[in-house]
């Protein structure tokens, strides 16, 4: 199936739909979604959307480029905890921070903020659900890549989603590939050695997630269809 989503306004939008055994429509990963305009609004809508999730800081909210119709709840759910600055004083502003190359360091320092996203995720309404951040590269990426491997599905097709995203988002990268490529890596590898790493079930249940909460992830990925025109 073709998960990229044409939605008016947005240019990063995709169905993890297809990805191992979760269903169109379910989970929608995306850049910052108050640039729709009322076209993309409905067609978000109309493609079963019926909770958008926003990893953003509080700084970066923005006025909506058109109303957000009915039915439709955003949470906003920042993850970074930027006020932690023991940790984001050595991260921000660096090219590691457009890669996955700071995903290890921060799953492994803010659980915490990993579990309240998922909880969100869990516990959301019927329907499908949309989460992004502003370029639906490193934020989306990080929770893409949780929640994919969560679900089980395959390292490199999680690590093939988080490229497209990397190569669609619409910043700057420059610095990002050379301090990639300084370290024989790409967007792709890069992914690939976090996940590697990463034991999904075990670290969510570390950081709070219970058993229930992940069988009620899995559920909703795999049954939360409602429409998947565009």
């Amino acid at each position: 199936m073709n998960r990229d989503l044409d939605w008016d306004g947005c240019h990063n939008v995709r169905d993890l739909g297809g990805l191992g055994d979760i269903r169109p429509g379910a989970l929608v990963r995306a850049d910052s979604l108050d640039k729709l305009t009322a076209k993309g609004w409905r067609q978000a809508h109309a493609y079963g959307i019926r909770t958008v999730i926003d990893l953003r800081n509080e700084d970066e909210y923005g006025t909506d480029t058109a109303p957000r119709p009915d039915g439709i709840t955003t949470l906003r759910v920042p993850i970074d905890g930027i006020e932690d600055r023991e940790f984001w004083d050595k991260w921000w502003g660096g090219w590691e921070y457009g890669t996955p190359v700071y995903y290890r360091p921060f799953l492994a320092h803010f659980p915490e903020r990993v579990a309240v996203v998922v909880t969100a995720l869990v516990e959301a309404g019927e329907g499908g659900i949309a989460f992004h951040c502003a370029a639906g590269r490193d934020r989306t990426g990080l929770m893409a890549l949780v929640v994919l491997a969560a679900l089980g599905v395959e390292p490199e097709a999680t690590a093939a989603d988080y490229a497209l995203g990397y190569a669609r988002a619409q910043v700057e990268s420059a610095d990002c590939d050379a301090g990639l490529a300084e370290r024989g890596l790409t967007p792709h590898s890069a992914a690939l050695e976090v996940l590697d790493w990463f034991k999904a079930e075990d670290y969510l249940r570390v950081a709070g997630i219970t058993d229930e909460q992940l069988t009620a992830l899995r559920l909703r990925a795999r049954t939360a269809q409602t429409s998947t025109s565009t």
